[in-house]
């Protein structure tokens, strides 16, 4: 749902770890941020995977844009409203070459990206791993101090003093970690370490080249989404929580998380002029689902899109969903649909200090939590 993002972006503000910057970011000035560069996978992506892979269809895109846009949504996803409330227009994907503008940034996500790079075969090939988008990065940034260098004013790239006081965004893992769920249970912790490394040094190398702040997500809870749930072979060998999401689907993830927030710190120590803030993805989006029912929603760990299911036995097809706002997951793998917005007072009743989730709530905390000094 596209709404989900208005609604699940104020959440994630309250949710805001105090991993914060804890260093002044020298070149923010007011702390307003002239762009974005944003890196992950279907989840921030608008436009990479259906320029370069395969592209969106109808319904997506139908509830806020009124037309496909690239996304795996039926409207805008949560980078998006973080380019609203920066007062910036949506990212361009890079891959995608048609009315592009990455004046105020560039979106280097990919749909089914991953942090480590997969030994994959067609049609599941995505060579779009972190450590490639941060290579594209690098060469978009070359090529556009090079252009300026030459005494070019092009219009429709970034300044090259707007690298340094830049927000660079991070949200992907999901699919790292859904996958490390089909490897052999001893390599499961030496494999989410190997993650988390690569991940770090994703961040390294942005800071090397005058990132300063960083806007870093968690994974979200993995057992809820409905393609776990598809992929069950004996629901009899699992166990469920109270919202029927698989535990160890779940417990792989919080493992993750936990990994990752633990390095988030130690990358606070050795980047001293870094502001980094952890986003709690995880308890933004299984609040949303344990209140499921008192907020108006369906089965939460039902799909809005047409899809399959077994009934008696049988495999049933399913179309599209009549009221898209009743769901929390437009697909499988949970990109969230656009929620009405008398959710977002409601979600206040169980959500404790989601003060910021008006519809007109602002990125001040956020800018807050990324300029203060210690």
């Amino acid at each position: 749902m596209e709404g989900g993002k208005i609604l699940l972006f104020g959440v994630l503000v309250s949710l805001v770890f105090g991993v914060a910057g804890g260093a002044e970011v020298k070149g923010l000035g007011s702390c307003s941020f002239p762009a974005v560069f944003n890196f992950g996978d279907s989840n921030s992506d608008t436009g990479a995977f259906s320029a370069a892979i395969s592209p969106w269809l109808p319904p997506a895109g139908q509830t806020f844009f009124g037309k496909p846009t690239g996304r795996a949504s039926d409207g805008r996803l949560i980078i998006d409203f973080i380019s609203e409330q920066l007062g910036l227009p949506y990212l361009s994907a890079y891959l995608d070459s048609f009315e592009t503008n990455f004046r105020h940034g560039a979106n280097f996500a990919v749909g089914v990206g991953t942090i480590r790079r997969q030994n994959d075969t067609p049609p599941f090939i995505c060579p779009f791993y972190l450590g490639m988008q941060t290579t594209q990065f690098t060469q978009f940034k070359a090529r556009t101090i090079d252009l300026y260098n030459r005494g070019k004013k092009p219009s429709r790239l970034p300044k090259p003093e707007d690298f340094s006081k830049a927000l660079y965004t991070l949200d992907i893992g999901q699919n790292d970690v859904y996958r490390s769920m089909f490897s052999s249970h001893a390599t499961v912790i030496p494999d989410i370490t190997d993650i988390i490394n690569q991940f770090a040094a994703a961040v390294q190398n942005l800071y090397d080249q005058g990132g300063r702040a960083f806007w870093i997500h968690n994974v979200g809870p993995n057992g809820c989404l409905p393609a776990a749930q598809k992929n069950i072979l004996n629901r009899t060998e699992e166990a469920f929580d109270k919202n029927g999401c698989i535990d160890r689907w779940n417990e792989r993830v919080m493992e993750y998380n936990r990994q990752l927030k633990d390095r988030v710190i130690k990358l606070r120590k050795a980047l001293p002029e870094a502001a980094i803030t952890y986003v709690d993805v995880y308890a933004a989006k299984y609040k949303l689902i344990s209140n499921a029912k008192n907020l108006g929603f369906t089965n939460p760990l039902k799909i809005c899109t047409a899809h399959k299911e077994n009934r008696n036995g049988r495999k049933v097809e399913v179309g599209l969903c009549e009221k898209p706002s009743t769901y929390i997951s437009w697909d499988e793998l949970e990109k969230l649909v656009e929620f009405p917005e008398k959710i977002v007072s409601d979600l206040q009743k169980f959500i404790p200090k989601a003060g910021m989730l008006e519809r007109r709530f602002s990125l001040a905390s956020v800018t807050l939590l990324l300029c203060q000094s210690r």
